[in-house]
């Protein structure tokens, strides 16, 4: 690898090919946020407290190895890179381990709790054997701060394009495959969304190169937790994001509960779920408002686009059209807040290597990004399933009046809570991101 200009534009198929790797991995990692809470109540027959109890211990298993991958690949030194060969390693049996979460066996519940147990913790951790490397490669690519921006927006404009294909198209193959039985149509549904990832990935891996080259190539561990010593930007973006992915989960993965009870139609779960399309609109915008605006001022109106969207979908009651604005409200602030995590964690490692010389990418967005999102991702799994139970859901059956309320506060409250708490660490960010103009000009003049 030889470093190249601050300035170098990286091509549109470079650019659209980063961004595959992220829509790969959400064919099979959105079928999981979204469905299976369901599909492990209503179609394994897993009781509801049960089920939170393995989504929450497969996220804790996750979120420990998240750091671990980070050091991984701060260690790595290929001929491919230090991010880049993960992609090829880790999507085979990625793939294998998303295909046997949806396959339900005809064993006991306590051997099928067992098993969905292991399988989840298993897909989870290579999962984030595939999400890590791409959160890091991305100040790799470049260390020009715009095309940063650019190269995000596209990730996760493409990477819709996923989001899309399960929430619009997931629940129509099952019908279609299983001809009522929701057991054989997940089972070819996951079969097939599992595989195209697997094919896209590798296409990904043979178009993107690493160019950044940083002083210190192969890091050893010890060296790799310095970087986090005094990297206060970092931490205060670990915590907002982790609230976010807490709050995102129990939105996304409780709609489809509150859409067959509470609104009393599941059948428009795929055109409700569908509209998240419409975070790409403020998705593709964010490197031009990243020109005009603060990002952490761009990150909390996302959040309250969300907080916003989930009280007017509370307002709506069994109005499907006021639903629908509340959900592409909230569909436009998640476009927003994603957006910018990634470019700010590439920011905090920017830091990281300006105060301590040591430029732990792998570490840093491990935690950063990948941490976050899979201990959000357990908690806002679990806390939603751990009321409901509480609040008497039955699954399959009519609600009660006490069920129905249980669903409420999980889909709309506990959202709304983890939102607002998510605005506050960026509240005290402005000293670090006025600081990012003087530690890119040091940068390269180090690297040079």
């Amino acid at each position: 690898m030889n470093n190249e200009s601050a300035n170098v534009k990286l091509s549109w198929r470079e650019r659209i090919a980063f961004g595959q790797i992220d829509l790969a991995g959400l064919l099979v990692y959105n079928m999981i946020t979204v469905y299976l809470s369901y599909f492990l109540t209503d179609v394994a027959m897993i009781p509801i407290g049960v089920a939170g109890a393995i989504m929450l211990i497969a996220r804790i298993f996750d979120a420990v190895d998240a750091p671990i991958w980070g050091v991984l690949i701060d260690m790595t030194d290929t001929r491919w890179g230090k991010a880049r060969p993960y992609f090829l390693w880790i999507i085979f049996p990625f793939t294998l381990f998303g295909i046997l979460l949806f396959w339900v066996p005809d064993w006991s519940l306590n051997a099928k709790i067992i098993y969905f147990t292991i399988s989840y913790i298993f897909a989870n951790v290579l999962y984030t054997g595939l999400n890590t490397p791409l959160a890091t490669i991305l100040p790799l690519l470049t260390s020009n701060v715009n095309e940063r921006a650019t190269l995000n927006s596209v990730r996760l404009s493409v990477a819709q394009i996923g989001v899309l294909i399960v929430n619009v198209g997931a629940l129509p193959m099952v019908h279609f495959f299983g001809h009522g039985d929701e057991v054989i149509g997940f089972r070819w549904t996951i079969v097939i969304l599992a595989l195209a990832g697997m094919v896209l990935t590798l296409i990904s891996f043979a178009n993107i190169k690493e160019r950044v080259k940083p002083k210190i190539q192969k890091i050893k561990i010890k060296d790799s937790f310095k970087a986090m010593k005094g990297n206060c930007p970092w931490i205060l973006i670990i915590i907002s994001n982790l609230f976010f992915w807490t709050a995102m989960t129990a939105r996304s993965s409780t709609l489809v509960y509150y859409l067959t009870y509470n609104y009393g139609h599941q059948h428009v779960m795929s055109l409700v779920n569908g509209l998240s399309i419409l975070q790409v609109v403020t998705t593709v915008l964010v490197p031009l408002l990243n020109r005009k605006f603060y990002k952490r001022t761009l990150w909390i109106f996302g959040f309250l686009f969300l907080i916003g969207g989930q009280l007017i979908v509370l307002l709506g009651g069994k109005s499907l059209p006021i639903i629908i604005i509340g959900w592409i409200i909230g569909s436009l602030g998640v476009g927003l807040a994603l957006s910018q995590a990634f470019v700010l964690i590439g920011s905090a490692v920017d830091y990281g290597e300006w105060k301590t010389g040591i430029n732990a990418a792998g570490l840093l967005t491990a935690f950063g990004t990948t941490f976050c999102t899979k201990m959000g991702t357990g908690i806002g799994g679990a806390i939603p399933t751990q009321i409901m139970s509480l609040f008497g859901y039955n699954a399959g059956h009519t609600q009660t009046a006490h069920s129905l309320l249980g669903i409420s506060i999980s889909f709309i409250w506990v959202p709304i809570l983890f939102y607002a708490l998510g605005i506050i660490p960026m509240l005290f960010y402005r000293k670090y991101e006025g600081m990012e103009g003087q530690i890119n000009r040091d940068l390269a003049a180090a690297r040079q």
